[in-house]
Order: structure tokens, then sequence, then C-alpha cells
């Protein structure tokens, strides 16, 4: 019996096992990432400059002839208010227009900190708020606590580091950072591939680059050789799957995105998040190195689909070369390659890994009571779990401790077992979203036990 157990803890242990990091260096390279979110204004181009760290995502200004453009606009008011106080020390020109890359709260909602008497042109992509959209129309709503999960809104400051490509912010209203608000209506279209404005005496040109939303684009400063790349690019492993739960990334045409970016010759590349990158080579390097692994990650899930491999088998088959993995702006501080692999799978061939067992799977409850009867009760069961937590096995004791809830969702010994081996496992993260659901969870359980 005991080796039957053995046998399953490798099986099932062998899907996740990609997602740990050493305990000894996951939080503090988490802890480090901090320094991408010091708070300055960086001149990144002539008139170009980008306020990092006074929210969660980077605010960019630049100044024309008779008025200044902005691009993205941060999470809230209060924290638009001082990037414009910053702003303001450097011009006083009327604020002309106001570019969204993307239509996610965190780059939408300050918005009204600037807005003057003369309301100014906001421009953003024809598909703006396709992601959130079908959500709504559908009347789904729990995609709201997944995202509070995945950002870390319910846990105290002491348990937050940061949110892998942003610092710590709580919002203060009962909507989540994802779902622009109605202030951020734009007045001003992107209907085209690409299209050049002239305003305030800025010439930008605006192109469509669907990557991590589909109503994503960039803005391109010739004048300057700056790019505003929204959040196709941070410092971090891009988010081609997000775990609060979203409509399908095409991965395929974040690739196809990011080779335009990197066409264009810049000199500064702005990023939705995280420290700019600037230098002409510095910025060929990131963007070629960027759309190298994203676009590695499809054509290695796609080889290994065509040999017939479930989405558990790819995890372990599409592992990023080494010459990739290892650079500072790919590590999955935010996103994470095994996410981007399920995600593709998911998009190509829907939720049918090609196993026909499971076609028609048993019933959660079913499958623990079998697998209860196989460890010799629901005692033993609960024993064996006890023991993989003492052990640090901590995957597999959450894992038990899943199947002893499919049971009775009740037990008070197996919400104390789950919370302890997901707390665990967070100290164990270096991935921000990962490790905030994982305390989330943990203290939703301790929370139910109370």
């Amino acid at each position: 019996m005991n080796r039957i157990i053995f046998a399953l803890s490798l099986m099932l242990l062998g899907a996740s096992s990609s997602l740990a990091q050493d305990v000894t260096s996951a939080t503090e390279r988490l802890r480090k990432q901090n320094a991408q979110f010091t708070e300055q204004i960086v001149n990144v181009a002539d008139n170009v400059y980008t306020a990092v760290g006074f929210s969660v995502s980077n605010v960019s200004m630049i100044v024309g002839d008779d008025g200044v453009v902005i691009v993205d606009t941060g999470m809230t008011r209060d924290d638009a208010e001082r990037i414009v106080t910053e702003f303001r020390k450097i011009s006083d020109k009327p604020v002309k227009a106001i570019i969204f890359t993307h239509s996610h709260g965190d780059h939408t909602g300050g918005v009204t900190a600037f807005l003057g008497a003369e309301r100014p042109q906001i421009w953003a992509h024809k598909n703006f708020g396709s992601e959130y959209r079908p959500l709504t129309a559908a009347g789904v709503t729990f995609q709201s606590v997944r995202a509070a999960r995945q950002a870390g809104f319910k846990l105290p400051p002491e348990q937050r580091i940061n949110n892998g490509v942003a610092p710590v912010r709580y919002p203060k209203s009962g909507g989540h950072a994802f779902a622009s608000a109605t202030e951020a209506t734009p007045s001003h279209f992107l209907e085209a591939e690409r299209q050049t404005i002239n305003v305030g005496g800025v010439e930008l040109e605006l192109v469509s680059s669907p990557g991590e939303t589909n109503d994503e684009l960039y803005v391109w400063y010739p004048a300057g050789k700056a790019l505003f790349a929204g959040d196709n690019f941070y410092r971090s492993f891009p988010n081609l799957y997000a775990i609060r739960g979203t409509p399908n990334r095409s991965v395929r045409l974040w690739a196809e995105s990011l080779s335009k970016l990197a066409n264009n010759n810049a000199v500064a590349l702005v990023g939705g998040h995280t420290q700019p990158v600037l230098g002409a080579d510095e910025v060929k390097q990131v963007l070629g190195d960027y759309r190298d692994a994203v676009q590695f990650i499809h054509d290695k899930t796609v080889e290994g689909m065509n040999k017939g491999m479930t989405p558990d088998e790819l995890v372990e088959y599409v592992q990023l070369p080494e010459e990739l993995a290892s650079k500072e702006y790919l590590q999955p501080f935010y996103g994470h390659p095994e996410w981007g692999v399920r995600t593709i799978f998911s998009q190509y061939f829907g939720w049918f890994d090609g196993n026909p067992s499971n076609l028609f799977r048993l019933s959660l409850k079913s499958e623990a009571e079998h697998v209860a009867k196989l460890a010799g009760g629901t005692d033993k069961l609960l024993a064996a779990a006890k023991e993989a937590l003492a052990a640090d096995d901590n995957q597999w004791a959450a894992q038990l401790a899943d199947h002893l809830l499919a049971i009775d969702q009740d037990n008070v010994a197996a919400k104390e077992i789950k919370a302890d081996a997901l707390t665990k496992l967070a100290s164990n993260m270096v991935n921000a979203t990962a490790r905030n659901y994982y305390l989330t969870v943990a203290r939703e359980l301790r929370e139910s036990i109370r």
C-alpha cells in the first residue's frame, strides 16, 4: 500500500514541480524586484518623461510645442495627482491628448487627474474594453474574487512583497484593477493597423499590437525614437495567461507584436510596468529576447501538441532555453512559462486533453473516495497529508487535503493542512501572482475555520 501511495505522489507532483523555487532564494529574489518600482521621473528621451513607481503602472508625458501628451494614467486618482505634481515641475503646458495602451484599469484609473478645463482627446484601440466586456455581458462576476487573490488585495501589508511588475497598492473602490471606469471612455480610436496623429505639436504613430489584450496598441514617438509598449513588455516573463481568469490571449499574435516593436530601432523602450530600457543596443537585445521567448513557448508547445502530448506532458516538454531563461527581464515574477503552455493548448484544442479517460471523469468526490479507499480510509489519507506537510512535501499535502475536502468540505483538519501547505508553497515561490493567490486562499481557509 505504501508503494502505491508513493507512486501516486510522484505522478501528481511531476505536473507541478517546475513551479517550485529554491526556498532560500525565491523571497529574496522577489524583494530585489522592488528596485524596479523606485519612485522616479525618468527622462527617457528628449521631451519624454516617465513616472515609475508612483502607481502600479508607468505614466509617460511627451512635451510638444503647445501642449503635452500623456500615455496611460496609472491606477488611481491619488497616484495620478502625485504624478501630475511631478510633471508640472517639468512643463505647465495643457494636456492635449491622453493615449491608453489598453483598457486595464491600472492604466486608465487615474485619468481624471489629467482632465483640465478643456477636455483632451482620449485615444485608444477600437477594441477598447474587449477583454472585460464579454464577462460583463455574460454576468460573470467571480473573476473579481480571483483578481483580488492574484493581486493580494485581501492580504495584510506584511504578507505582500509586490505584484511582480508593480508595487503594492490597495484599491479604494469595490471594483478591481482590470476594469476601466466610465471616465476613461475614449473619444478617438485607432481604427486601422496604424495611424499617425499630430496633437499638441507632437507627432506620434499608434500601432495595433494584440498581446496581453486584444485592445493593445503601442505608441511610437519618432522624434525621440521612444517606444511605449504597454503591457506587451515589462521586466518579467510575460503574463501569457492571467490566473485571475481571462479570455484566451493569443501568444502567436503577441510574438508578432513584439517583432513589430523591434522593427522601430528605438533608443528608449517604456513598458507598461518596471523601469524603462534605454540605449539602442539594449532595446534591440531586450525586445529580441522577449520576442524569442514568447515565440519559443508557442512553437515548442505546438510541436508537442503535434506529438499528441497532453498539457501535463507539455509543461515538462517545453522548457525555455537557458540563454533566455537566465535573462533578468524574463524571470517569472509575474507570468510563468507553464501558464503560457497551458493557454496555448487551450486556445487551439479547448478543454479536452486527448486522453479518453478524461472524457467523462469521476466527480471530485467519487475520485476522492476511491483514493481514500486506496489509502486505507480517510484517517489514513489524513495521516498521509499530515506526513507530507511535515516532510515539506507541500504540493502533495495540498492535493491530499483537496481529496479530503471533496469528501467532507467542512473537514477542519484538511483545511488546516491545505492552508499550511499553501503558506509554505508561497514562501517558496518567486512568482508574485501565484504567491499572492496561495496566501489569500490560505487566509480564506483559516477564516472559514474561525
